[in-house]
């Protein structure tokens, strides 16, 4: 499985098994767990294609990868938690989702505007950031691809700042200058960053909670 950030594992890391420390060059975070009698390797580097080139430098030992995550709805039908699917649908789904397209832009689509803009150019149901990278490498590597990804903010919603503002050489956020950006306005940026984290902590649950009804 291959993410951007570390949180977007927090509802799967409560369901698996034994989770053991990882060395994988590039990967800021890494993890090997015990799941459903099938052995994963849990990979997050940062938002954008090039942390996912830096990650995914060499071939892994698997037999397929699922690019996981958060995602910003462009259907505006889609809520928070809500799941889509794309690519190969994992087996035995005991739970409800949505089967639509993703796009993988490498921005922070902050605002309902560029949302809507998006939706309108692309038809695609979610943007994220990185999902498009990991299946260029699948596809190099002749491995199935899936990607299941968690709405973490609806479409009709502007976020509270402009993350793109708070990214470093290398793409990755800034949360110190993020969190300086909201102490400075407290009390309009502050409440929906804190709101955001909540939606997104229950993103992270519900992914965690619908791989758990995939056999595999």
């Amino acid at each position: 499985m291959v993410a951007a950030e570390a949180r977007e594992f927090e509802g799967i890391l409560k369901r698996v098994g034994e989770v053991r420390p990882l060395k994988w060059p590039g990967a800021a975070f890494s993890r090997e767990a015990e799941w459903k009698n099938s052995r994963w390797f849990l990979i997050a580097n940062g938002p954008g294609p090039r942390l996912v080139e830096r990650a995914l430098g060499r071939r892994p030992d698997v037999d397929r990868i699922l690019s996981v995550g958060f995602c910003g709805a462009l259907d505006p039908a889609l809520r928070i938690g809500d799941i889509v699917v794309s690519g190969e649908v994992p087996k035995g789904l005991g739970a409800s989702f949505v089967r639509g397209d993703v796009v993988s832009v490498d921005r922070v689509a902050f605002t309902a505007r560029e949302k809507r803009d998006l939706r309108a150019a692309t038809g695609a149901a979610v943007v994220e950031m990185e999902s498009a990278a990991v299946a260029q490498k699948a596809q190099e590597w002749a491995l199935p691809f899936g990607c299941v990804r968690v709405v973490s903010d609806a479409a009709r919603e502007d976020l509270p700042l402009d993350f793109n503002r708070y990214r470093d050489a290398d793409g990755r956020f800034e949360r110190t200058r993020i969190a300086l950006a909201a102490l400075g306005r407290p009390f309009t940026v502050l409440p929906r960053l804190m709101r955001l984290d909540r939606d997104c902590r229950r993103a992270a649950e519900r992914l965690g909670e619908f791989l758990a009804n995939c056999e595999n």
